[in-house]
């Protein structure tokens, strides 16, 4: 019966600790007075920083849910991820890392939008930026921009920039370059074959491209590079049969 008793004196004691220090922690004596966001913003807005303050901070200093806080500022557009800290006496710290947008993704035959960070994430943000148009099957989203980012690599000699690459449902890719017309030149890749990869096919033709334009003396609108040994180009809705040692391959017309 003394250890019983002794028992249960103890939880006593435990239990009403307990019910004190919720009690002082309740009081308006820890109250936030302050919320510092810690890193530079680019893309968050100050009004944007205020609704996530509003939606989420609630309670003292000891109260106040991180995790909720930390999920609200997550849920803006342009935030990829955030982390909360209290900072004594009477503050909390947010440090925010921002997407970095580097392309416009076009997903299945929906046609929605979002973008593409630097990581080939996708994410739903209005963007006024000049950027790559990608397009592609569901989870595809880095295999595209790895492939863009080495294709612009492999046209850089051109000076001319890459406005897209897309790859198909049948794994066939397709390139638009900046050749100054409307819309820009349409470059069909094809899909990968052994014998003659993309990357061999798009470097032969980029060696041969400013000599090919000169000869042709127009804009090409079409250039399909799915031959193993060749190329053509239309130019005005019509096949010109070329190859990268400049002789005449077949005629397509």
């Amino acid at each position: 019966m003394l250890f019983t008793a002794n028992a249960l004196l103890f939880a006593a004691v435990v239990g009403l600790g307990y019910a004190l220090v919720v009690a002082v922690l309740m009081l308006p004596v820890f109250p936030l007075r302050e919320l510092v966001v810690v890193t530079p913003l680019r893309q968050v807005t100050p009004t944007q920083v205020e609704y996530a303050v509003l939606d989420s901070v609630a309670g003292n200093f000891f109260t106040v849910n991180l995790e909720r806080v930390r999920a609200s500022f997550e849920k803006l557009p342009w935030v990829r991820r955030a982390m909360v800290r209290r900072h004594w006496p009477d503050g909390l710290e947010v440090e925010l890392e921002e997407q970095v947008a580097v392309a416009h993704w076009k997903q299945g035959e929906s046609g929605e939008m979002k973008l593409v960070n630097t990581q080939g994430e996708l994410f739903a943000a209005a963007s006024r930026e000049a950027l790559p148009r990608l397009a592609g099957p569901p989870g595809r989203v880095a295999d595209v921009l790895a492939r863009y980012q080495e294709y612009s690599r492999l046209a850089s000699p051109l000076g001319k920039k890459l406005l897209g690459a897309s790859l198909s449902s049948r794994e066939a890719w397709s390139l638009r370059l900046d050749n100054g017309t409307e819309g820009g030149l349409l470059v069909e890749l094809g899909r990968e074959q052994s014998r003659a990869p993309l990357s061999l096919r798009l470097s032969r033709f980029v060696n041969v491209y400013k000599e090919t334009a000169a000869r042709l003396n127009a804009p090409m609108a079409m250039a399909d590079l799915r031959y193993p040994n060749g190329f053509a180009v239309r130019l005005d809705g019509k096949l010109v049969p070329t190859a990268d040692d400049g002789k005449k391959v077949k005629d397509y017309r």
